[in-house]
């Protein structure tokens, strides 16, 4: 008989929600519901709406009720769909052209349409569709059983695709707009309409239309399935200025382009601190939930470091991966990593960030699916034993203080040699590849990307000696590029590639001229060097780039460095005054006291 119920044993009856004051027949008559069994090609019976209501009206609040397909209820909740909604690790993953496959039918004390709290827990969910159901505040029981007269009216509402731009009312309806990129998601609400009206709508076929509408628009959108879709979120605090702000946000942006992945959208928020538990507060984890599931991001990347209490409670809360900045840096380097050193280092400047995130990761958030912050030589270690991982460490620690001493017997063998060495430091994608490679013709790989070169290249040039003008033979090294907060794990790591810096004799700090923030840039390099454990030697600043700069930034540059050199790498300008001044430089260095 059409819209019947069926029953059958559920196999958990757990009441969710605000229970304090319930009285225990009450909470049996809500366990009850489970055992009920809605056909699956309507959205609700008008037996079953009157029952929840009756139960609402009883218990003075709002009950909601989440139904699969099938038919069966899988979760009932006293309060509203925003109070009961389930966690996004609960939730089926079908992919951004399908739904959750749950529909929620909940009650409202109020006679009023679904609120934006009610509309955004469903798009969070991606639920099939939202039933709210306002009551009369009385009613009556039949005899014999059963409930009626306690339903006002209804509304319906479900999740719909729609065009960027277009606003207002669509259709039967109304349109909320969650506005992203490249699409809007909106949400469809019906006009209030009769019980009965509601029960005789065809449920299955309204699914169908819907998630043939999302897989248009998916396919539509879809990237290469290599490419992380991200979200990338900003927290601004009093410590930092907007303009620092707005930079770290780009920044952040191009390493995550470098490490492969697409950024679909950005979120800010300003708070006076971070909030311990999740950095930017409940309300915009919310927010943060709802524009990744708006936009069908895979994976939500933080502008600072998170704890591995902040990444756990971020991901239970939002439903996919979370990383933070360092993790991005971490997953480029293991990506740049060429040689036996360079995977070394990075294998164990990983493992040393992770041991301590990797509670919680086995079950919900495995790390080993691919994506940023997967990739690596240490990536198939880091859901094992934790004392295994620590072994690995120490070993890799052994590996590492090997390493160092053999690059020290390299730089002893060429001070015996008397050749004077000079480091190429400077804020990475400034150049220093590109500038070795027309000084010596190294050959070494150059890419307008952040970290394009990680392992050290050395190589010989000859200068004009500064005095004599006789040629003379130096070292010169490309180093690893520094950036703002250079992750602790990777100074540890990579020490046996920075006391290149170290212990070279002068150092060559080359800045592009042509980014927006080279003020910020330089200071975070000396900020870096001033951390060295060893006192670098004597520096000789040169602005690189000058060809992409105006005249009004270079006069600025002269008038606040006037002993730099200004040089365009890429189209060989100012390099005979770049080697006549690294003579000057080396015999200030070299010079005995």
């Amino acid at each position: 008989m059409r819209g019947q119920i069926s029953w059958s044993k559920a196999p958990i009856e757990t009441i969710y929600g605000n229970l304090q004051g319930l009285k225990s027949s009450q909470l049996k008559q809500l366990q009850k519901l489970y055992h009920q069994r809605l056909p699956a090609n309507f959205i609700t019976t008008a037996e079953f709406a009157q029952r929840i209501a009756a139960i609402s009206t009883e218990i003075g609040q709002p009950v909601s009720a989440y139904i699969n397909r099938r038919g069966q209820l899988i979760r009932v909740g006293v309060g509203t769909p925003r109070q009961t909604q389930i966690p996004p690790l609960e939730l089926p993953r079908y992919g951004a052209g399908r739904l959750s496959g749950i529909r929620c039918i909940a009650t409202q004390l109020k006679p009023a349409a679904p609120d934006e709290a009610a509309l955004t827990a469903m798009a969070i969910q991606r639920l099939d569709a939202l039933v709210l159901l306002t009551l009369t505040g009385a009613g009556f029981e039949r005899r014999g059983g059963g409930a009626t007269g306690y339903v006002k009216e209804t509304y319906l509402a479900h999740l719909v695709t729609q065009e960027a731009g277009e606003t207002g009312r669509g259709g039967d309806g109304d349109r909320e707009n969650l506005p992203i990129e490249h699409s809007v998601l909106s949400t469809f609400v019906s006009p209030p309409m009769s019980l009965d009206v509601l029960a005789n709508q065809d449920f299955l076929d309204l699914v169908e239309g819907l998630e043939a509408e999302f897989e248009r628009e998916f396919v539509a959108q879809q990237v290469d399935a290599d490419h992380d879709r991200v979200l990338l979120v900003g927290v601004i605090t009093g410590d930092s200025t907007p303009q620092r702000f707005q930079d770290g946000l780009a920044e952040l942006a191009r390493l995550v382009d470098t490490a492969g992945g697409q950024v679909l959208q950005t979120v800010q928020q300003k708070r006076p601190r971070p909030h311990p538990q999740t950095v930017v507060g409940e309300g915009k984890v919310q927010e943060i939930a709802l524009a990744a599931q708006t936009v069908g991001a895979n994976l939500i990347v933080f502008d600072r470091e998170l704890s591995p209490a902040q990444v756990r409670n971020l991901e239970i809360q939002i439903g996919i991966r979370v990383v933070d900045r360092t993790e991005v840096i971490l997953d480029i380097f293991a990506q740049r990593a060429g040689t036996g050193a360079g995977k070394l280092q990075v294998e164990l400047a990983q493992l040393e960030y992770m041991l301590p995130r990797l509670t919680g990761r086995g079950q919900a958030m495995s790390r080993l699916g691919g994506g940023i912050g997967t990739r690596g030589p240490g990536e198939t270690k880091l859901e094992t034993e934790r004392r295994s991982i620590q072994r690995r460490i120490a070993r890799l620690q052994q590996e590492v203080n090997q390493l160092q001493a053999h690059r020290s017997r390299l730089r002893n063998r060429r001070q015996h040699e008397d050749v004077p060495s000079v480091a190429i430091v400077g804020y990475t994608n400034a150049g220093k590849s590109t500038l070795l490679n027309v000084l010596t013709n190294a050959g070494v790989y150059t890419a307008d990307q952040l970290f394009a070169t990680l392992d050290p290249t050395t190589r010989r040039l000859v200068i004009p000696d500064a005095v004599t003008k006789e040629p003379r033979s130096i070292v010169i090294t490309d180093t690893v590029g520094f950036i703002h907060e250079l992750p602790p794990a990777l100074i540890d790591a990579f020490r046996a590639t920075l006391e290149e810096v170290t212990e070279a004799d002068a150092l060559l700090h080359l800045v592009d001229l042509s980014h927006p923030a080279w003020h910020s840039q330089i200071r975070s390099v000396m900020a870096i060097l001033a951390e060295m454990p060893v006192t670098p030697g004597p520096a000789l600043v040169a602005f690189n780039k000058i060809d992409r700069v105006d005249g009004d930034t270079l006069a600025l540059a002269h008038e606040e460095f006037p002993q730099a050199v200004f040089i365009s790498a890429a189209n060989a300008l100012g390099l005979e005054t770049l080697r006549q001044r690294l003579a000057q430089l080396i015999h200030y260095a070299v010079a005995p006291e």
